[in-house]
């Protein structure tokens, strides 16, 4: 059984207090096996990275950012982390169609690798044979 971490639970509920407006909506779709009765959990720790939003059983990250973070190099490093842990990146930057996306992103149905001016995906290496 695992045991807690401490201070990474501290820094999560602390995060999870902080939320801005886009996260605080869409984890009211998330939560609670909302989305097709795919568990997510929130600010889930990854290294020394917090996700928004993980899917534990899918290997998922879901992150909700402002147009601010666009082009920013320290997401791109922390995403190339969380992949080579395993875990699929999903990052949007506007909030239109945002569950539909997460959904065909759990069921393997987007491309390996998306860029476009308001979304990023990188899949990881098992990207569409970790969910059921």
């Amino acid at each position: 059984m695992r045991g807690p971490e401490i201070e990474t639970t501290r820094r999560a509920r602390r995060l999870r207090q902080s939320d801005n407006d886009a996260e605080t909506a869409l984890w009211m779709e998330l939560r609670d096996r909302r989305l097709n009765g795919h568990k997510f959990v929130r600010q889930f720790a990854i290294g020394s990275y917090f996700a928004d939003f993980a899917c534990r059983e899918c290997q998922l990250v879901v992150e909700v950012d402002g147009s601010q973070h666009v082009g920013s190099n320290h997401d791109r490093i922390r995403d190339r982390f969380i992949v080579s842990n395993g875990w699929s990146m999903l990052r949007f930057w506007d909030r239109e169609e945002v569950l539909e996306t997460i959904l065909a992103a759990i069921e393997g149905r987007l491309e390996r690798r998306i860029e476009t001016h308001d979304l990023r995906f990188v899949a990881a290496k098992g990207y569409g044979e970790t969910c059921p």
